[in-house]
Order: structure tokens, then C-alpha cells, then sequence
């Protein structure tokens, strides 16, 4: 049977990149891709058919690559981080279900590391409560929408995850969510930009921060992903971030039930 394969990359250049996703491309003949994350996977790369494009050329690139999945060609296409985080796996299912190839591709959609857990393990352990992802991102969902997301998302005291905040032409909506914020009390928050790659910063700071710097912060862009704590987040003796699961609000350090007073 023919086959296409959804490869994650993981989050940034190749440090994130599974074994999995390594044999995939391996078995591919044809590598269909964003022309940024091609450049990042070039020695994975060596002696494949390599079609690329950039931004805004996603229905394209699905495209091709189930045309040529078609043809009887072995094919991946490479979606940053996880491709069903904001990446290519709803696109190309919806594609193929547009077109009912399911008896005629097999399509296997190999998971990633993305940038939020990337962040999460190199902070402390900001994440072990519930949590909700959002894109800022407008282009494809109405930005009242997002509004709504994010602060039913603050009102129910997730941890949050923030893609794709802003650009350069595309601010309104991180102006929203910076109104969102000034709605809560003070919260830890995290700002990476460029995770996984040489370029990669990390800080920590907080929402009044944030808050303060407005439109104006530049560490705040399209590779930039923000980790905001919730009303338990705190930061440790060594200065990492922890939002307690609550297993010392019920045990003791030795591990027995703490009694009730």
C-alpha cells in the first residue's frame, strides 16, 4: 500500500528529533517541507527529492505531498514540534478525507517533542497541573474566539501555553491578551524564543512584566512561546519554576497522610 508519513520534528533543529521520525525520513523517498525546517534537518536530508515552500503555502505542500504518496512514492512530510500542535496533521487528514484516499494511502502521523514541554523540562516543572495551548494567531480562527479562549482559560487557573504571540503586522491579538492579564493577580511567566535551536533564550519573569512592556517587548515574536503559571506556580530556592502537583498538601516529606486538623 502507498504511504505518506507525518514526521514531527520536535521542537527547533535536530536536538528534539525522535528515532522514529529518523526512520521515517530514512524511508522516504520523497521529503516534503517548510524551507526553514528543511535547512534545519539538512543532514537528514542527503539524497532525498526535497520540495519546499514558505509560509502561508501549507495547503500546497499537503498537497504535494499526498500527490506524490500517489504516485506510489514513499513520502514525509515534516511538521515542526508535533503536527497535531497548530502543525500539518489536521490539514493533511482533512485533505485526504476531502478526497477519500484512505483505501489507497496509508497514513501514519509519527508524534513530536513540542516547544511548551521542550520549555517546561528546562525551567523546573511548571507543568504538572492542568493546562490548556492556545495560538494567538489569528489567520485561521477569529480573534474573538481567542479572547474568549484565553481568559476562560485564566478564569479556570490553567497553566498556559501561548504560540505564535505576535508579528510584526499581527499584534492585536497579544494586545488582547496582555488586557487579559491586567483581569488576574500576578503570575510566573516564561518566555522562550527559538527553543531547540542555537539561538535559543529562555527567561523567566512575570504577567506584570509583560504587562508593562507591551507591544514593544522584542522577545516576544513569532518564534517565541510563553508559559504562563497559574495561582500556584512559584519559583524555587534555585530559582526554577514549580507549580506543585499537591502531594505536600496531602502527605508529609515522609510520604504518610498528613492529619486533619
Amino acid at each position: 500500500m502507498k504511504r505518506l508519513y507525518i514526521v514531527s520534528s520536535g521542537a527547533g533543529g535536530m536536538d528534539y528529533i525522535t528515532p522514529q521520525a529518523q526512520h521515517a525520513i530514512e524511508a522516504s523517498e520523497v521529503v516534503v517541507s517548510y524551507t526553514k525546517y528543511a535547512k534545519e534537518l539538512a543532514p537528514l536530508l542527503e539524497g532525498k527529492t526535497l520540495y519546499t515552500s514558505g509560509m502561508t503555502h501549507e495547503i500546497e505542500r499537503c498537497t504535494h505531498a499526498i500527490a506524490c504518496a500517489c504516485e506510489g512514492k514513499t513520502t514525509c512530510i515534516i511538521s515542526n514540534g508535533d503536527a497535531n500542535v497548530f502543525g500539518m496533521a489536521t490539514l493533511v487528514v482533512e485533505l485526504m478525507d476531502a478526497k477519500n484516499l484512505w483505501e489507497e494511502i496509508e497514513l501514519i502521523s509519527l508524534p513530536g517533542i513540542t516547544a511548551f514541554l521542550a520549555t517546561a523540562s528546562k525551567v523546573g516543572a511548571p507543568v504538572s497541573q492542568d493546562f490548556a495551548i492556545i495560538s494567538l494567531s489569528d489567520r485561521l480562527t477569529d480573534i474573538g474566539l481567542i479572547d474568549k479562549r484565553i481568559r476562560a482559560s485564566l478564569a479556570c487557573d490553567f497553566v498556559l501555553g501561548i504560540y505564535n504571540p505576535k508579528s510584526k503586522k499581527r499584534t492585536q491579538p497579544y494586545a488582547n491578551f496582555l488586557e487579559a492579564l491586567t483581569e488576574v493577580d500576578k503570575r510566573i511567566a516564561i518566555v522562550a524564543q527559538n527553543v531547540g535551536r542555537s539561538e535559543e533564550c529562555i527567561s523567566i519573569t512575570t504577567t506584570h512584566d509583560l504587562i508593562a512592556q507591551g507591544l514593544r517587548n522584542d522577545a516576544v515574536g513569532m518564534n517565541t512561546l510563553l508559559i504562563i503559571g497559574n495561582s500556584t506556580t512559584r519559583l524555587t530556592h534555585n530559582a526554577h519554576v514549580l507549580t506543585p502537583r499537591g502531594y505536600l498538601n496531602k502527605y508529609d516529606l515522609s510520604g504518610e497522610h498528613k492529619q486533619k486538623a
